[in-house]
């Protein structure tokens, strides 16, 4: 098979490719400064996996759409799906929608999630491609668009939000990491080594899941009222009150409070050893 990757000079792309020609595929990728072009992939691969930036994957996809035949099947890896898999739609075209749950830094696919989202396609194609996946070690989620976003909205937006407001109240109340140092335990290790490793990335590739997600407005207004919640209960004063609160949580949670417990256990030791 015929595999053309749009964006593949990029370090997620130049993954892929590894895993498609590891399958024995043939495989071709376009860049910003390669002479082959978008229209060249659509033109000549059987499959198209599209790997760009969130707020340039619509105009890609429309660009090559119309070229598509029955006969290919068009990806993409994007962060959110909904926009792009009804913009795939729009071809001739299988549509398999595709989100990696992980960065491009990542050694290998063995253990790392790759959510699915077929669209339009066969069960041969869709089972080829799976079957990909799952030979480099990789476990598979499959969903629709829709309910893909609206988990992306937590799993992601609601996340990054968080832990963007971290870093923010620490700006603003004028402490650094460096300074907690001394005063650090294991947890807020933990809890800051997530806030820097997030600043240290794309700050356009973040913001993109943030903005374009269309569900995610509706999770940060859950997440102000609860902030407001939780603020209440503990400058309430009363200890009862904020009990509750914490107890209500931990019911939710159920029993991944204690599988929490024990991966946090061992991320800890880790550390320890470091």
């Amino acid at each position: 098979m015929k595999v053309g990757i749009i964006g593949g000079t990029g370090k997620m792309g130049r993954l892929f490719s590894g895993v498609f020609e590891r399958a024995g595929h043939e495989v071709t990728c376009s860049g910003r400064r390669t002479r082959i072009t978008p229209m060249d992939i659509a033109a000549g691969s059987d499959l198209i996996i599209i790997s760009v930036p969130i707020h340039v994957t619509v105009e890609v996809i429309r660009n090559i759409a119309p070229h598509l035949t029955e006969s290919q099947v068009i990806c993409d890896l994007t962060s959110l799906k909904v926009f792009p898999v009804r913009e795939m739609l729009c071809s001739k075209a299988e549509v398999i929608g595709l989100h990696p749950m992980f960065g491009p830094s990542v050694r290998s696919l063995e253990q790392q999630t790759i959510i699915i989202t077929p669209a339009r396609c066969s069960q041969g194609n869709l089972g080829w491609l799976t079957d990909t996946f799952r030979r480099e070690g990789a476990r598979i989620t499959i969903t629709t668009p829709e309910a893909h976003d609206q988990m992306m909205a937590v799993v992601q937006g609601l996340t990054h939000f968080v832990t963007l407001s971290m870093a923010e109240t620490m700006r603003k109340i004028g402490i650094t990491p460096a300074e907690t140092e001394p005063f650090m335990s294991p947890v807020y290790q933990i809890e800051t080594s997530l806030a820097g490793r997030l600043l240290s990335q794309d700050p356009g590739l973040y913001g993109d899941m943030l903005r374009m997600n269309p569900f995610v407005p509706a999770v940060l207004e859950a997440c102000e009222h609860a902030v407001g919640d939780v603020k209440r209960a503990v400058l309430s004063g009363e200890r009862g009150v904020f009990e509750e609160l914490f107890s209500r949580n931990s019911s939710h949670f159920g029993n991944y409070c204690d599988a929490a417990t024990s991966l946090t256990d061992s991320l800890i030791e880790v550390m320890v050893k470091r």
